[in-house]
C-alpha cells in the first residue's frame, strides 16, 4: 500500500528497527548535522528522529534514504529493478525514438490508468495556518549543516511552480495549459518571512523567474516538506518539464497524489505533506546576492545570485515532522537517491541507445562527474557513438569523465573498469575531449557552467580502428575444466572461493 504521510513511514521504519529516536536536546547549528553524518558513516545506519532540536517543538528526521534497502522501502518496492521493469513494460511496446519521447509515454499512460493528481478541498497539511504577520520561519528547526554556512537551510523540500502556457490555436485563445515544475534544491532561510532558493540558470524554474521578472509579474510558488517519500524522490528525478512529476509519483505509488490549493497562492500542493511554505517572487527583487551553501558534492558553493522569495503563508499538520537531507559527499542520502534514479531510468536510456548494456555513475564521482558504460560492440568506433549519445542526455551532459567498456566487464566493479582502461586504451587514439555545458556545482570548471568532457574508449579494438596488431584473448578457464572444478570443489578441502 502507498504511504500517505511521513509519520506513517516513520512508524514502518520503527517497526523494522530502522529508526532511532534521539531525545537529548541537539543544537540545529552544526551539531545535528555532525551527529547525522557520524551515524551515516556506519554501514546500515538507521534513520534518526531528533525529538528536541534547539528547544523547538517540531522534530527533525534525517537518514530516511541512507541505505539502498531503506530507499527501496521508501519507494514501496523490494528492489529498484521492480520499478525499472514497470517502466520498461510501459514504453517497450511503443519503441519511442528518443529519450524525451520515452519519458512522455509515462504520464500519458499514467493518466489513462487514473494516476493524475486528485484535487481535494481540505487537507491535514492545512490544519494549522499562519498568514501575514503570523509567518515566522524561525519556528522551523532547519539546520546549519557545515562550518562556513551562516544561515539555516531546508534541504528536502519539494518546490512547486506552475507555468501557464497559452492555447496553440486561435480557437484556444481562452484556454491554457498548466505545466507543473517540481524540483528539490536548497532553500536558505534569511529572516522571518524570506528565503533564498538555489536554482541554477540550467533549471527551468530559474528561466521562469527571469521571464516573470522581465514581464513585471509576480511568480507564486510553494515548498512542500514531508509527505510520501516517493514525492521527495520524484522532485529530484531526471524528468523533462513535459512530464508532470506528481503524475509520475502517482504511477510509482499506484495511487493518485492528492493536492490542495494553497491558502495564499493558487499553486496546488501535496495534501499529505507535513509543512507547506507558500510564497511569491517579486519581479522587482527576483534575485539577490547568494551566500555560501553546502552541496552534495562534499564542497561549499558560493554563487553570484539566488532567487528571493517572500513567504506569504505557512501551513502544517497539527504535529509535523521536518525532513532533512544532510548535504555531503557519498555515502549520503543524496547519493542513494541518485543511485535509485540511475537504476530506475536506465531502461529508458537503453531504449534510445540499443547497444548500451549497463550504465553506472559511481560514488567516487559523487554520482554525477564520472560514468561507466558497458556496451555490446559490433562495429568500429561504436564506443564514440555511445559517448556522444550519452552526453546528449540532459542529466548526463555534465559527466566529466565517461569510460566505455565491453559488455563482459562488470562496471559495478571499479577495479574491473580501470583494469580495462589500463589494458585496452591507447591514450593517443582512445581518448576524446568535448566542450560543452558543465555542472553548475563543478568548482573545477574555470567558468561556472562551461567546461570540457573526456571520454575513454576501453573496449577491444579492431584493425578498422587503427590497431594493426592482432588483439589478444583474455585468460580464461575453459568450460569443461570450470565444470569439473565446480563439481569436485568440496573434495579439495578449500572452504572459500567463487565459481570460475
Amino acid at each position: 500500500m502507498p504511504i500517505e504521510h511521513l509519520s506513517e513511514f516513520l512508524d514502518i521504519l520503527a517497526e523494522c528497527g530502522e529508526l532511532v529516536r534521539v531525545s537529548a536536546e541537539v543544537n540545529s547549528h552544526h551539531e545535528l548535522a555532525a551527529v547525522a553524518r557520524r551515524a551515516a558513516a556506519q554501514p546500515g545506519s538507521p534513520a534518526l528522529l531528533f525529538d528536541n532540536v534547539g528547544g523547538k517543538s517540531i522534530p527533525v528526521v534525517t537518514g530516511m534514504f541512507n541505505t539502498e534497502a531503506r530507499t527501496c522501502r521508501a519507494l514501496g518496492v523490494d528492489s529498484l529493478q521492480e520499478i525499472a521493469n514497470r517502466i520498461t513494460a510501459l514504453v517497450q511496446p511503443n519503441l519511442p525514438s528518443g529519450w524525451l519521447e520515452a519519458l512522455q509515454l509515462v504520464p500519458n499512460l499514467a493518466e489513462a490508468a487514473q494516476w493524475p493528481v486528485q484535487l481535494t478541498e481540505t487537507a491535514m497539511v492545512q490544519q494549522v495556518v499562519h498568514m501575514g504577520s503570523d509567518v515566522d520561519l524561525a519556528q522551523l528547526p532547519a539546520p546549519v549543516c557545515w562550518g562556513q554556512e551562516t544561515l539555516p537551510t531546508l534541504t528536502a523540500g519539494q518546490l512547486l511552480v506552475e507555468e501557464t502556457l497559452p492555447g496553440n490555436k486561435p480557437a484556444d485563445e481562452n484556454e491554457s495549459t498548466i505545466i507543473r515544475h517540481v524540483s528539490r534544491v536548497p532553500v536558505q532561510i534569511v529572516d522571518r518571512n524570506t528565503v533564498r532558493v538555489y536554482w541554477t540558470p540550467h533549471d527551468s524554474e530559474w528561466q521562469l523567474v527571469e521571464r516573470a521578472a522581465k514581464a513585471g509579474q509576480q511568480l507564486p510558488l510553494a515548498i512542500a516538506l514531508g509527505g510520501d517519500p516517493i514525492v521527495t524522490f520524484v522532485a529530484g528525478s531526471p524528468l523533462p518539464p513535459i512530464v508532470d512529476p506528481l503524475v509520475f509519483a502517482g504511477f510509482l505509488r499506484r495511487k493518485n497524489v492528492r493536492v490542495v490549493s494553497g491558502r495564499s497562492v493558487a499553486t496546488q500542493v501535496p495534501a499529505d505533506a507535513e509543512i507547506i511554505l507558500e510564497g511569491m517572487v517579486d519581479p522587482a527583487r527576483a534575485f539577490e546576492q547568494a551566500s555560501t551553501i553546502s552541496t552534495p558534492t562534499g564542497y561549499y558553493d558560493t554563487r553570484d545570485r539566488a532567487v528571493r522569495v517572500t513567504i506569504t503563508a505557512i501551513t502544517h499538520r497539527a504535529n509535523p515532522v521536518l525532513p532533512v537531507i544532510i548535504p555531503a559527499a557519498p555515502p549520503s542520502e543524496d547519493g542513494w537517491l541518485a543511485h535509485a534514479a540511475e537504476r530506475i531510468f536506465l531502461p529508458l536510456v537503453k531504449l534510445t541507445i540499443p547497444e548500451l548494456v549497463d550504465l553506472r555513475l559511481p560514488a567516487a564521482g559523487d554520482h554525477r562527474n564520472i560514468a561507466f558504460a558497458g556496451i555490446r560492440k559490433s562495429w568500429p568506433q561504436q564506443a564514440r557513438k555511445v559517448m556522444n549519445a550519452l552526453w546528449g542526455i540532459d542529466r548526463l551532459s555534465h559527466v566529466k569523465l565517461l569510460v566505455v567498456v565491453d559488455e563482459h566487464v562488470n562496471i559495478h566493479d571499479d577495479t574491473a573498469v580501470w583494469s580495462a582502461v589500463g589494458a585496452n586504451s591507447h591514450p593517443g587514439r582512445d581518448t576524446i575531449f568535448s566542450g560543452g555545458p558543465a555542472d553548475m556545482l563543478d568548482h573545477a570548471a574555470p567558468v561556472r557552467g562551461v567546461g570540457h568532457r573526456m571520454g575513454i574508449d576501453a573496449t577491444s579494438k579492431s584493425a578498422d580502428e587503427g590497431h594493426p596488431r592482432p588483439w589478444p584473448d583474455a585468460l580464461n578457464v575453459d568450460d569443461e575444466t570450470a565444470q569439473l572444478v565446480e563439481k569436485r570443489w568440496q573434495n579439495y578441502g578449500i572452504t572459500s572461493g567463487k565459481s570460475l
